[in-house]
C-alpha cells in the first residue's frame, strides 16, 4: 500500500523514480490516492531541496540520483580517487601536454602532478587551475567559456572553440556514471559534447572512476567515448563490471588505495 504520510510520500515518489524515469502529477495522484494539489506541493518540495526537475507539460522528469555538486563529491571514496589519481599521474611523460578535464578525481590527479617537471597542462576544471596555478614548472593554458557552478567547469562554445585549437598526449575525463556500451553519462548535454571533443583531440583517452559509477547510468546526457580507451577504477569493482568493458575492448585498470585520512570538508 502507498504510504500516507507527506515524508515518506516524498521518499517513495523518489524511489519509483528509479523505475518510471517520468511520471505525471495525475499518475502520482492515482498511485497514492491523494489529491492533484497534494502531489503538486510534494513535487514543490523536492524540488525546492533539488531532489527532482521539472519538466514542459506538466510532467516531472524524476531522478534518484540528483547531481552532487563538486564540494559534495571530494570526500567521497577519498582512498580510490587518490588511488586512481596516483596511476594516472605516473602516466604522464616530462614534455607532454595533457587535458585535464574537471571532477573530483581528476582534481586529484592535478594535486599528484604539482611535482611534475617540463609539462604543459589544459582545464576545464577550476580545481585543477587552483591546483597547479603555482607550479612553475607545469605550464597551465585554461580553457574558458561558461561556468558551470555545480561541476566547477566551463563549458560551451568558447570552451570548444579553444580545444580546437590543441592536440594533446593524453587526456584524462571524469564521469557522473560509465558505461561498456554507453560511454560517460553526465547531467548536461554540454559537458558530455565537451568529452567527445576532448577525445578527439588526444592521443591517449583516460576515463578516471572509482568503483561505484561502473555500469550506472544516473542521468540522460552520453559521450561515446573513440575506441582504444582506457579505464582507470579502482580494486572494489567486481569481476563482472571489469569483464563488461574488456569484453568490448576497453583496456581496464585497477588501482589499489592506500588507506589515509579524507581531507576536512570546506564550509
Amino acid at each position: 500500500m502507498p504510504p500516507n504520510g507527506s515524508q515518506a510520500r516524498r521518499e517513495e515518489i523518489l524511489r519509483l523514480a528509479t523505475t518510471t524515469g517520468l511520471a505525471s502529477v495525475e499518475e502520482l495522484s492515482r498511485h497514492f490516492g491523494v489529491t492533484a494539489s497534494t502531489i503538486r506541493r510534494d513535487l514543490a518540495r523536492l524540488t525546492a531541496d533539488g531532489r527532482l526537475a521539472r519538466t514542459y507539460g506538466g510532467a516531472m522528469a524524476l531522478t534518484a540520483h540528483p547531481e552532487a555538486s563538486l564540494r559534495q563529491r571530494t570526500t567521497e571514496a577519498y582512498a580510490h580517487k587518490r588511488a586512481i589519481a596516483r596511476w594516472a599521474a605516473a602516466q604522464v611523460q616530462p614534455g607532454e601536454t595533457v587535458l585535464l578535464d574537471a571532477g573530483s578525481t581528476v582534481g586529484a590527479l592535478a594535486h599528484e602532478l604539482r611535482t611534475a617537471q617540463d609539462l604543459t597542462v589544459a582545464t576545464t576544471g577550476l580545481t585543477a587551475l587552483h591546483e597547479l596555478a603555482d607550479v612553475e614548472a607545469v605550464h597551465v593554458e585554461c580553457l574558458g567559456g561558461t561556468l558551470r557552478p555545480l561541476s566547477q567547469a566551463f563549458v560551451g562554445p568558447l570552451t570548444e572553440a579553444a580545444l580546437e585549437r590543441m592536440t594533446f598526449d593524453r587526456v584524462f575525463l571524469s564521469a557522473d556514471g560509465v558505461t561498456a556500451d554507453g560511454g560517460i553519462c553526465e547531467a548536461d548535454l554540454r559537458q558530455t559534447r565537451l568529452k567527445e571533443l576532448m577525445a578527439r583531440r588526444a592521443a591517449h583517452v583516460y576515463v578516471l572512476a572509482h568503483a561505484a559509477k561502473l555500469g550506472r547510468a544516473p542521468f540522460h546526457a552520453w559521450a561515446t567515448l573513440p575506441p582504444g580507451w582506457t579505464l582507470v577504477t579502482d580494486t572494489s569493482a567486481t569481476d563482472a563490471e571489469v569483464a563488461a568493458f574488456t569484453e568490448r575492448g576497453t583496456r581496464v585498470v585497477l588501482a589499489e588505495p592506500v588507506e589515509e585520512p579524507a581531507p576536512p570538508s570546506r564550509a
